[in-house]
């Protein structure tokens, strides 16, 4: 029997208030009063990019509801040849070499790069399920997401690279041992904690703790031998956050990572962005400036005020208010997509669409966190309203296709939940 394709109603409304937020944002960041200036410079590209990226969400719309699963690995391939493109070819801009110049525009092929990988993340994850029985399996996996993350690090852009480590969220949900995650928080907690306090305390940390274990389980083997193996361990790792850290990260980097931490004060130079930011997102209030009316915005006190630090705009002009009512938007929507992909009868298009909703929930902790000063400056846009085509078409596009999974559920006459 046919069925007909819904569009979720309620996940694209709060699709269009966030993208409509964003157009605002680039405007009052960038223009020079009047409404006409509102379809020039970059919101005019921003709605441009946001209206090709639509109509090409809408053709989607005309597809067989098996399209994407068919091909999945071609696009995954061809998103993957990109990024090897772009080591050759590719432009630099801020330090990375991440861009492909087309005439007067530039893409980013790593932002297609996410979008990419979840299908075929998906396409994997829906033919092997997740089990550590296999372990080819696992490492077909791991190469999945690693392959995108070494191309890009290899540009430079660290910032989007760390952004496929929310794949580990859409694991986790299809299977992924709780402990897995919190082997991983353990050692996020054990580089911040060596960075603050030194290797040296924390390994004697551990060696008192190791001897309070000791003292009540030393008749217990079950315990006490699993106790010592995770203490050499952790110290180990911790001696070696020192090394990974003067040796791995490049200097902007680590320097960012000391200011969030307060190791160092960098105001005017890599603590420069974050204390503007924060004076900026401060200074609106409770209910802002209003709207045109930020002296921080209109100022051009803020690099990269129109893509990284576009949140500055919101917090400055719109105040605690509105600050709080755009996250709510993204976590109505990430909430939205999260009841999608459950609802989902194909385990493929439930994988495909709590991708999306990992991702934009990597994306919007990390971006609103380095605006307020808790999380390192990365570079990474908040989606839907940071200016950039290459971002806006990949997450509206990305956008689009999971509504297309959801919309046609029906006509999944099996379910493999």
């Amino acid at each position: 029997m046919q069925t007909k394709s819904r569009i979720d109603i309620i996940a694209t409304f709060l699709f269009l208030c966030i993208a409509t937020l964003g157009i605002s944002c680039v405007y009052s960041a960038t223009s020079e009063f009047g409404v006409f200036s509102l379809f020039e410079g970059r919101s005019g590209k921003q709605m441009m990019f946001l209206g090709i990226a639509i109509f090409i969400g809408l053709v989607f719309f005309l597809l067989n509801s098996n399209f994407f699963e068919l091909f999945s690995w071609p696009i995954y391939g061809a998103i993957m040849l990109l990024l090897v493109a772009v080591l050759f070819v590719g432009s630099d801009i801020n330090g990375a070499r991440s861009w492909i110049k087309i005439g007067s525009f530039s893409l980013q092929p790593s932002e297609f790069a996410k979008y990419g990988t979840a299908f075929a993340v998906s396409a994997l994850l829906s033919t092997i399920g997740f089990s550590f029985s296999k372990k080819a399996d696992i490492v077909k996996l791991l190469l999945v997401i690693l392959l995108p993350m070494g191309l890009i690090i290899l540009q430079g852009d660290t910032g989007s690279a760390l952004v496929f480590a929310s794949f580990i969220l859409v694991f986790y949900r299809e299977g992924l041992s709780p402990l897995l995650l919190v082997l991983g928080i353990s050692i996020i907690a054990i580089f911040v904690i060596t960075l603050i306090y030194g290797s040296l305390i924390f390994s004697v940390a551990m060696i008192v703790l190791l001897g309070v274990v000791f003292a009540f389980t030393y008749t217990n083997k079950k315990i006490l031998l699993p106790s010592i193996i995770i203490a050499v361990l952790t110290i180990l790792l911790s001696l070696s956050v020192q090394f990974l850290f003067d040796n791995v990260l490049q200097e902007h980097q680590k320097k960012r990572i000391q200011v969030t931490l307060n190791l160092i004060e960098d105001n005017q130079g890599a603590g420069y962005n974050v204390n503007q930011s924060k004076i900026a997102i401060g200074s609106g209030g409770w209910s802002g400036k209003g709207f045109l009316n930020g002296s921080h915005t209109k100022g051009n006190f803020i690099p990269e005020q129109t893509t990284d630090f576009i949140f500055c705009t919101i917090g400055e002009e719109g105040g605690w208010l509105l600050s709080s009512g755009t996250i709510l938007l993204f976590v109505l929507l990430i909430l939205r997509l999260y009841h999608m992909a459950n609802r989902a009868k194909k385990k493929y298009k439930r994988v495909f669409i709590f991708s999306l909703a990992s991702i934009l929930f990597f994306h919007l902790t990390i971006n609103v966190g380095m605006t307020i000063g808790i999380m390192p400056v990365i570079g990474i846009p908040l989606p839907f309203i940071s200016y950039g085509g290459s971002s806006i078409l990949s997450f509206t596009v990305f956008m689009f296709t999971a509504l297309k999974m959801d919309a046609s559920r029906d006509e999944d006459l099996t379910s493999e939940y």
